[in-house]
């Protein structure tokens, strides 16, 4: 009796620590983009620009995409699927909006101060990533246009979507974790505010890796 106990809590408290989990990951998410908007100030210059707006793309328009299919954190649990693919997909535009506008911002900053551009890993990584993001998100119309991917059963290209989807979100992970390294990051936070920001960005993937690859594990189960 103790063992069937034993057995029926920990699915239980799995969930809780997942629910957890997905609440923590919102609040770090949104918290973070704000204190980088704070930081940076928008407006003040236009490199003010580029860590609010790449901050919004990734920290916050991104990782909420992804939660929306999250089981145990998605804001929209109740509604259908459908619904949900709409949100994500108006979610991932403003995503790329914002990750086009922080490239055009820091571009036309260091145009105007003539400095080289792309001379580090932040910037090769942050440039590398932008493109991932826009080719991944145009790869994605055939989601909701189904007709033209020929040949292409829908599950197979949710499959891809969802694997690119998680390369491109590692990426603008790392991006941010190295924009943190930058001279004007470093000389904006002490010490500990700033192993504490490094822990956002990081914290935040462990959770969407690990939410896609159960999603993925789970569909593997119930087709075997």
């Amino acid at each position: 009796m103790g063992h069937n106990r034993e057995t029926d809590s920990e699915p239980r408290v799995y969930g809780y620590t997942r629910t957890a989990s997905a609440v923590l990951t919102h609040f770090i998410c949104v918290g973070f983009t704000v204190f980088i908007a704070v930081l940076s100030r928008p407006g003040t210059s236009w490199f003010s620009w580029h860590p609010f707006f790449m901050t919004l793309a990734f920290s916050f328009f991104m990782t909420e995409a992804i939660l929306l299919f999250s089981p145990h954190g998605s804001p929209i649990k109740r509604y259908p699927h459908k619904t949900k693919g709409r949100v994500h997909w108006m979610l991932q535009c403003l995503c790329v909006s914002c990750a086009v506008l922080g490239l055009a911002a820091i571009s036309y900053n260091k145009h105007l101060n003539g400095k080289p551009h792309f001379t580090s890993w932040h910037g090769l990584l942050g440039l590398l990533t932008v493109c991932v993001v826009v080719v991944q998100s145009l790869a994605a119309v055939p989601l909701i246009y189904h007709s033209l991917a020929k040949g292409w059963s829908l599950a197979k290209l949710k499959r891809y979507h969802a694997a690119s989807g998680l390369v491109t979100f590692v990426l603008g992970s790392a991006s941010l974790l190295l924009g943190l390294c930058s001279a004007w990051f470093t000389a904006s936070v002490g010490e500990y505010t700033w192993y504490l920001s490094a822990l956002c960005p990081a914290f935040v993937a462990l959770i969407i890796m690990n939410q896609v690859s159960s999603a993925y594990m789970a569909k593997k189960r119930l087709q075997s």
